[in-house]
């Protein structure tokens, strides 16, 4: 029988023919929703990607020239830690979140707002002052870098995941609900064809003993007459007769042909 397989278990009828089908282009149009939002989210993925490992590249090179610089700051002045930790009033850098929209996930996205001014002008006066300004530099840079790598690396993650689930409902679907709906289909149009054909048969069978019944009949109506010497035909009834008679005709000719004087009046 048609629509083996997993199914749903319902009452074959053209209603829930009709829903199921409903159900059906439902699910077919779901799944091509989901199937391009996923191919949007990993397009978008592989390009958080790769600027994730030029990030990345980019962050190993500015921490490199950072530690540098701060070995020569420390070469030229000494440990300069209690002078930015006495000097440091407010924060030279600010963090701004916003949230960006891609197929319906939001992601996160941070940048650097940096403060104009510094609290470190008279950091280095006596000596070393043009190394203090190149690591100062070169740490603001880092700083940047960094929440940027912050900044991709949690967009990375947000869409690692959704891609997951997201991959897990297009399989479901592609796999689990089209072909159960479909199996449901041929199911219910397989009984409904069997329920047609069985219909056809009991009215065939209902019919042949209709005109069985009216043949017995006939046949014991023939016994009966012949039982008491009678023809069937003999016994038919008439028809009554429509002819008019000869003398009634000749007076409607004669009122016919007949004309009347002219009266003036």
């Amino acid at each position: 029988m048609s629509g083996t397989g997993p199914r749903e278990s319902i009452f074959p009828t053209r209603m829930a023919l009709t829903n199921t089908k409903t159900r059906f282009k439902s699910a077919q149009t779901g799944h091509s929703l989901l199937a391009k939002k996923r191919d949007a989210l990993t397009a978008r993925f592989r390009a958080i990607l790769r600027k994730v490992d030029e990030a990345k590249r980019k962050m190993g090179r500015v921490m490199q020239l950072a530690s540098f610089s701060l070995a020569e700051v420390t070469y030229a002045t000494g440990d300069i830690a209690y002078l930015v930790q006495e000097q440091a009033k407010s924060a030279s850098f600010k963090v701004r979140a916003k949230q960006e929209n891609v197929s319906g996930v939001v992601l996160p996205a941070f940048e650097v707002d940096r403060v104009p001014g510094t609290d470190f002008n008279l950091t280095g006066l006596g000596r070393g002052g043009q190394q203090v300004l190149r690591s100062k530099e070169v740490y603001a840079k880092a700083v940047e870098t960094l929440v940027e790598l912050a900044s991709l690396q949690t967009a990375f993650m947000i869409l690692d995941e959704v891609i997951r689930a997201t991959n897990r409902r297009v399989n479901a679907i592609e796999h689990v609900i089209i072909p159960r709906l479909d199996n449901t289909i041929k199911y219910i149009v397989s009984e409904l064809d069997e329920m047609d054909r069985e219909e056809f048969f009991r009215l065939k069978k209902v019919q042949g003993k209709k005109k069985r019944d009216a043949e017995a009949a006939e046949a014991r109506r023939k016994a009966e007459l012949a039982a008491q010497g009678l023809e069937p035909d003999a016994a038919a009834p008439t028809a009554p007769s429509t002819e008019v008679p000869a003398e009634e005709e000749d007076a409607v000719v004669d009122l016919l042909s007949s004309k009347d004087d002219d009266v003036i009046f």
